[in-house]
């Protein structure tokens, strides 16, 4: 396992207050957080609506901490450009033929735009539908709850998409990062530590703290 790889906690804002969203950003980077993850839904690919470009970019101007834009949409190779140019660091893009686009081809075009790349699996899809992907990623993300809404049950049968992750990335010498988004808190984060993800996004479990620092301590806590 590559447990030289660090372990990043990337805060969710969409369980931020977004009529706070400067404090909410400045609170969780005091509180330690390495990334801010930002979810983008479309109605569409899931079932809810939450923000676009612009929000991006205004979260964007407020600090200089890396975000990390999930693209829970139809057509993202349509909508890249904007996300580049609002000033994400890291998108990722779903596998799915939901989704509705070129794999391949947009993760090039996010490469291409001098960003960092990511590929996203739901739970029902099988870890041998982003095989032929992951040599040209930065990220593998797997959903670790049905995406669209916060709040959810983590589910552990997930966990097997993990270990045959890094067995693929030991195999191959590749160095992309393993991201778990869904139900990550105090109970879970453990597992999903201890099957080798190193990204743990969380937005109730970190945002609804009564105390942030402390709840992202823990996260890393158990990297010892």
């Amino acid at each position: 396992m590559n447990t030289d790889l660090p372990l990043i906690v990337a805060p969710s804002l969409l369980a931020a207050d977004w009529s706070q969203l400067e404090k909410e950003c400045s609170r969780a980077i005091r509180s330690g957080a390495d990334w801010l993850h930002l979810d983008i839904m479309d109605g569409h690919f899931v079932d809810n609506i939450s923000f676009g470009p612009q929000f991006v970019q205004t979260v964007h101007e407020t600090n200089d901490i890396f975000l990390d834009v999930h693209l829970m949409i139809e057509r993202p190779d349509h909508y890249v450009p904007r996300f580049l140019a609002a000033g994400a660091h890291n998108i990722t893009v779903h596998v799915e033929a939901e989704a509705r686009h070129d794999v391949a081809a947009t993760l090039g075009a996010i490469r291409a735009g001098g960003c960092k790349a990511g590929l996203a699996l739901n739970p029902a899809t099988p870890f041998a539908a982003v095989e032929a992907f992951l040599d040209s990623i930065d990220l593998l993300l797997v959903m670790t709850v049905v995406p669209g809404f916060g709040g959810q049950a983590f589910m552990t049968e997930t966990m097997s998409k993990i270990d045959a992750a890094v067995q693929y990335r030991e195999r191959r010498n590749l160095r992309f990062h393993i991201e778990v988004d869904g139900g990550i808190a105090a109970d879970t984060v453990g597992t999903a530590v201890s099957h080798g993800a190193n990204v743990l996004v969380a937005g109730t479990s970190l945002f609804k703290a009564p105390d942030m620092t402390v709840a992202i301590q823990q996260f890393r806590d158990t990297r010892s």
